[in-house]
């Protein structure tokens, strides 16, 4: 089959409608304009979303353009050098965080790399970044991702 053989399918073109030819033919007079008006006229050549002259729906509205996640994880951040309150040795959960006041919503929790950590801890959290499980694990310490389920994923603001 060459491209030349290609037929557009059974009912995909129209014969062009001449307007404009009497009224016998059933588009005279107004050839299909209705009466007077911007969009009767020749050069009628009107923009997408033009809306006559007033503030058009898209610069009314523009703050509210783009895609928002609905399931977006919002994470509570905490930076290593905050770990540096916690003993040697000592498990950080949670719990311990929130005990410590380091957090204060019901957000998950990821730890990152900003600051420096000399101590080794065993760190029990949602996420943690790169760099910070790098500084801790150069400390000694060990970290241990956990996920708190679906249902405390997301902002609770």
């Amino acid at each position: 089959m060459l491209q030349n053989d290609l037929r557009p399918p059974a009912g995909a073109t129209h014969k062009r409608k001449r307007v404009g030819r009497g009224n016998a033919s059933g588009q005279g007079t107004y050839s299909g304009k209705g009466m007077k008006g911007q969009k009767a006229r020749t050069g009628n050549d009107i923009r997408i979303g033009f809306e006559g002259g007033q503030l058009p729906m898209i610069r009314r509205a523009s703050r509210k353009r783009g895609f928002t996640p609905v399931a977006k994880v919002i994470f509570e951040p905490i930076n290593v050098s905050a770990l540096q309150r916690f003993e040697k040795g000592s498990t950080v959960t949670v719990e311990t965080l929130r005990a410590s006041g380091l957090i204060k919503r019901n957000r998950p929790i990821k730890i990152l790399g900003w600051g420096e950590i000399d101590r080794a801890l065993t760190i029990t959290v949602d996420a943690v970044s790169a760099s910070a499980r790098s500084k801790i694990e150069a400390a000694g310490g060990r970290v241990e991702e956990v996920s708190r389920g679906a249902g405390d994923t997301t902002a609770d603001e």
